[in-house]
């Protein structure tokens, strides 16, 4: 089969398709035909080596974590999902080595890492949303305990993340300030914002003419994870996907701060794809891109060069 699989650490741009065995699924597990597969930002740290310290690694390594696709075959124990049935998900599981990844014709994974594609929802749509989703809302409601009524600012508010963190925290019933680049107002507006400010915002204690947010969500990292522990109100909460917070001034500040990586949880999942049948969250903007341009679409997501979300056509 077609894979993007690397033998050792490199830099993103070096990285191609290359021909690999067809993987045969065990116990449990399910063999999905992918469709697309999801591009987020840690799949080229991990292909440069960036996540050495928080994830095992085992090579050959096949990059990519979240996709959707056609259940093709299933192992033995399977009784929820079977062959033909459109499937999405966050195809790692925490704690084991990263190893067999996405960006492929095929993958064998346990079958509660998958859930059913509503109808309506299109197999581009659908990789598109289940790293995003989990992050978003682990970040904010399990990790942040973000409660109606209270105010939350998103850092980085138009990428993947940032765009369905803002409707998450609107479903919560919470205040929503919007950090983003300039260009994104009616964007985000649009998913439920109620202000949007420039990025450089966060660095300037008059922008908000005083106001303190009761929760930041930070998905850009460096000085903005810094600023973050300054803007946010002395004893709220900070939550982070990029970096470690400064632990010593948090706790001068009275903060929680909290940096954190999604984990696979299939109930989470569950309420994504009954979100998207009842239309309640709007989809990102999506961009499809041929796998074998994958150097490309990594290159730009590491130049934070995409809005909303961009995927990898695999075999659609």
């Amino acid at each position: 089969m077609r894979a993007v699989c690397i033998e050792s650490f490199r830099p993103a741009a070096e990285v191609v398709v290359s021909e690999v065995a067809t993987p045969e699924p065990g116990p449990g597990e399910v063999r999905v035909r992918i469709a697309y597969a999801g591009v987020n930002p840690v799949d080229w740290k991990i292909c440069q080596g960036a996540m050495q310290a928080v994830f095992p690694h085992r090579f050959p390594l096949t990059l990519g974590w979240d996709a959707s696709g056609v259940v093709d075959r299933v192992g033995p124990g399977v009784s929820r999902l079977q062959p033909g049935r459109r499937v999405m998900g966050y195809c790692r599981q925490y704690g084991t080595p990263v190893e067999r990844g996405t960006y492929a014709e095929y993958i064998c994974v346990p079958e509660d890492l998958l859930v059913p594609v509503p109808d309506g929802l299109s197999l581009k749509a659908a990789a598109s949303l289940p790293l995003p989703f989990l992050t978003a809302r682990q970040a904010l409601i399990e990790a942040g305990g973000l409660k109606a009524g209270e105010t939350v600012a998103i850092v980085g508010a138009a990428g993947g993340v940032g765009s369905l963190a803002v409707q998450i925290a609107r479903l919560q019933g919470a205040r929503v300030l919007a950090y983003s680049r300039p260009g994104s107002e009616a964007y985000l507006t649009a998913l439920g914002a109620d202000r949007v400010l420039g990025n450089l915002s966060l660095f300037d204690a008059d922008a908000l003419g005083g106001e303190q947010p009761d929760l930041i969500f930070d998905c850009i990292g460096g000085e903005a994870l810094s600023a973050a522990l300054e803007r946010v109100r002395s004893g709220g909460r900070v939550v982070t996907i990029t970096g470690e917070p400064d632990v010593r001034r948090a706790d001068e500040r009275g903060v929680r701060a909290e940096r954190i990586v999604a984990k696979a949880n299939r109930g989470h999942l569950e309420q994504l794809a009954e979100l998207c049948e009842r239309g309640q969250l709007q989809l990102p903007q999506i961009e499809a891109m041929p796998l074998e341009a994958v150097a490309e679409a990594l290159g730009r997501s590491q130049r934070s060069a995409v809005r909303g979300k961009l995927v990898l056509e695999v075999a659609p």
